[in-house]
């Protein structure tokens, strides 16, 4: 038992758990049911807005996006406790969901991990600055530009063609605004819990 708790606490523990519902999820073929589809959600089928984060178009788009989530958390483990990582899945994801309902009505069908990636980098890249480390300068900086990038010309041609479907990149912008408010978040709790310890 002493052996299996410090596995479950590590954040690694909830990236090998979201890569194996992933692959399921692929394998078993769950679109139908658990993309997200616009007029299915606007029909009742609320699940829709968290479930699409996690189905993917083709075995390059599952890979890239599960490439990148383990590079992600490898880059930023410090920040990552496994509770905290699941809570940031969850919220960046749900978020993700219910902002491409309201704000992008012409975006239809959705899914993939990349606009949750895009919070979590934002997440742990400001948590990188916080410590010190002038690397997270230029992370935050670097996933900004790409993602104004993306919004004035598009997605690279290569990526789509690749994963074969158009590149939400408005899934990316909103991945990017949802990890800075999850950050507020964490910064208004840290304020409130140290005024109520004092």
């Amino acid at each position: 038992m002493h052996k299996i708790t410090p596995m479950v606490k590590s954040p690694f523990f909830v990236v090998t758990l979201v890569s194996l519902l992933c692959i399921v999820l692929f394998s078993l073929g769950l679109d139908d049911a658990l993309a997200y589809r616009r007029d299915n959600i606007l029909e009742g089928q609320w699940w829709r807005l968290l479930s699409g984060n996690f189905l993917h178009t083709n075995i390059w788009h599952l890979g890239m996006n599960l490439a990148g989530l383990w590079v992600i958390v490898l880059l930023f483990e410090q920040h990552y406790s496994a509770k905290m990582l699941t809570l940031l899945v969850f919220t960046l994801g749900l978020m993700q969901g219910i902002a491409l309902l309201i704000f992008f009505p012409n975006t239809l069908g959705y899914v993939g991990l990349s606009g949750l990636l895009h919070g979590l980098f934002v997440y742990g890249a400001v948590l990188d600055i916080r410590k010190g480390f002038k690397t997270g300068y230029l992370l935050t900086l670097g996933v900004i530009l790409k993602v104004i990038y993306e919004q004035t010309y598009g997605a690279s041609h290569e990526v789509t063609s690749l994963i074969g479907a158009r590149v939400a990149t408005e899934a990316h912008l909103i991945g990017v605004v949802s990890g800075f408010i999850c950050l507020a978040c964490l910064y208004g709790f840290n304020k409130v819990k140290s005024i109520r310890g004092c």
